[in-house]
C-alpha cells in the first residue's frame, strides 16, 4: 500500500527531529513519497527559517542582509554536521544570495525553506530529490492547477521508486524560475497533489500534535482526541477555526476517496485521526467537534410585511456584496432580518452599508450589534440524536449564558450558535462537557 508523508516543519526543526522523522519512513517501505515543510522553530522564542528568508529578503541594510543570512546557513549547516550528510548548499546558497540581492521574487524567498530542507532530507534518506519547481503549477491566484500538473507530477512519480518533493511552492509556467508559493494550505496541499497523482492508499501528515482535538485545548483542558472525522465535518470545523489541517489541502484528493491520518511525530505510537469521505463507522460522541470564532457584527433589519416584499433578501445581500463583504449567516423571521458579518471588515463600510440599505429596502429600523462570537457544534451523530439543540441550550443557560443566535444545516451536520465574545470560552467549555465528559 503506497503512502505519502508529510511533516511539518517543528517536525523538521533541527537534527534530533530530522532522526525522528527518518526513523518513522524507514518503519515502513510503502511510505515512498515525502513532503517535508522549512524548519520551524526548535523552541518558544526560535525564528522560524520561512520567517528568516522574509527578513532577508527585505533587509533594509546590508549588514542586516548578510547577518540574517548567516543565521539561515548556519541552520542548514547545523543540520548537516549533526547528521554527518555528505551534501554541500555552499552553491545553492550562492544562488539563492544572488537572487535575493536581485529581487526575483519574495514567493522564490518564501521557498527557499522547504527547497533546501527536501535536499538534507533526500540526502539523509537515499531518495531522490524532485523540485516541486519542475512539475507542480500553481496560478496567478495561488491555487493548485490541477490541468497543467496532474499529467507531468503523475509521470514523474511513477518513474521514481522513492523520492523527496518539498511542499509549499510550485512554479507558475515551465519555467521553473518563476516561482509561486499556495496562497493557503502550504505543504498540507502538495501532500494532496502527491497524494492524489501518485495513486497513493494513504495521506500521513505528520505535525506536533496527536490528532485533531474535540475543541481547542487553549479553552478546554485535555480535549479527547477525534478517532475518526469525514471531510465535511472537517470542513465545517476548519471554517470556524480549528487549524490542525488547512481545508485547502482536503480538495485535490476528496474525490479521490484517499483517506489522511494525522500523526504526532513525537508520538508516533498514537492512533492519530482519520479523516476519510465517509464512514459507518460509529461516532464516540454525538458531537464530534466543537471550534468558533470571535468578532462578528450583526445588522438586524425589520420592516412590517417583509415576508411579502419579493427580492427582499437579495436586495439586502447585494448592498453587502457590492462593499466587498461576505456573510456569515442570515437568520430571519416574518418581519426582520439578520446578517452576521466579520466586524473588522464592516466597520471600515458601516455608514456606507447602512445609507445603502435605506435605500434599497427602505427598512423601518436598522440596528447594529458587535461584540458576537460564533460557535459549531459539528458532527455526523447529530443526524440520529435526539434534543441535541436542546442540550446545547440547557448547557449555556446553566451557565447564564445568552444565546444571540442560532442557525442550523439542513444537513443536520452543524449547529452555529452566537454568544457575546466575553462567554465564548466559558460556553465552548458548557458544550464540552455535556456533550463529552457527561456521556
Amino acid at each position: 500500500m503506497v503512502k505519502i508523508v508529510k511533516f511539518g516543519g517543528s517536525s523538521l526543526a533541527d537534527a534530533h527531529q530530522f532522526k525522528k522523522v527518518g526513523d518513522i519512513i524507514k518503519s515502513d517501505p510503502d511510505r515512498r513519497f515525502v513532503v517535508p515543510s522549512a524548519p520551524g522553530k526548535r523552541f518558544k522564542d526560535d525564528i522560524k527559517v520561512t520567517d528568516l528568508l522574509y527578513k532577508a529578503y527585505n533587509a533594509e541594510s546590508e549588514q542586516e542582509f548578510e547577518c540574517t543570512f548567516d543565521t539561515i546557513k548556519d541552520r542548514y549547516q547545523s543540520i548537516i554536521d549533526e547528521l554527518n550528510l555528505t551534501v554541500d548548499l555552499t552553491e545553492e546558497f550562492e544562488v539563492i544570495k544572488k537572487n535575493f540581492q536581485d529581487q526575483i521574487s519574495e514567493e522564490y524567498a518564501a521557498s527557499r525553506g522547504e527547497y533546501l530542507n527536501g535536499i538534507l532530507l533526500a540526502n539523509y534518506l537515499g531518495f531522490e530529490f524532485v523540485d516541486p519547481a519542475t512539475c507542480i503549477f500553481i496560478d496567478e491566484h495561488g491555487n493548485y492547477d490541477d490541468k497543467k500538473t496532474d499529467p507531468v507530477l503523475s509521470k514523474k512519480l511513477s518513474e521514481v521508486e522513492n523520492c523527496v518533493i518539498p511542499g509549499f511552492y510550485g512554479s507558475c509556467s515551465e519555467d521553473p524560475t518563476k516561482i509561486r508559493t499556495f496562497s493557503r494550505g502550504g505543504s498540507d496541499v502538495t501532500g494532496s497533489i502527491v497524494a492524489k497523482c501518485g495513486q497513493v492508499k494513504l495521506y500521513e501528515n505528520w505535525t506536533d500534535v496527536s490528532g485533531f482535538l474535540v475543541a481547542d485545548p487553549r479553552i478546554v483542558k485535555n480535549p479527547e482526541v477525534i478517532g475518526t472525522i469525514t471531510y465535511k465535518e472537517l470542513r465545517e470545523l476548519s471554517y470556524m477555526g480549528a487549524s490542525v489541517l488547512h481545508e485547502n489541502a482536503v480538495f485535490p484528493i476528496r474525490s479521490q476517496g484517499i483517506p489522511i491520518v494525522i500523526k504526532n511525530t513525537n508520538k508516533p505510537e498514537d492512533a492519530g485521526t482519520l479523516i476519510v469521505e465517509s464512514t459507518v463507522h460509529k461516532p464516540d460522541h454525538i458531537i464530534t467537534g466543537i471550534s468558533g470564532k470571535q468578532g462578528f457584527a450583526t445588522i438586524m433589519i425589520e420592516k412590517d410585511m417583509m415576508n411579502d416584499e419579493i427580492g427582499f433578501g437579495r436586495k439586502v445581500l447585494q448592498v453587502i456584496e457590492e462593499a466587498g463583504l461576505s456573510y456569515e449567516h442570515t437568520p430571519s423571521g416574518i418581519d426582520t432580518m439578520n446578517v452576521i458579518v466579520e466586524l473588522n471588515s464592516f466597520i471600515e463600510h458601516e455608514q456606507e452599508i447602512l445609507a445603502n440599505l435605506h435605500r434599497a429596502v427602505e427598512p423601518d429600523s436598522i440596528e447594529l450589534e458587535s461584540d458576537l462570537a460564533l460557535i459549531a457544534i459539528v458532527g455526523r451523530g447529530m443526524k440520529d440524536g435526539r434534543g441535541v439543540a436542546a442540550k446545547v441550550f440547557t448547557a449555556l443557560a446553566n451557565k447564564k449564558i445568552n444565546v444571540k443566535m442560532i442557525d442550523q444545516g439542513s444537513s443536520e451536520l452543524n449547529i452555529i450558535v452566537g454568544v457575546k465574545n466575553i462567554h465564548f470560552n466559558e460556553a465552548i467549555r458548557a458544550i464540552y462537557n455535556t456533550f463529552i465528559e457527561q456521556e
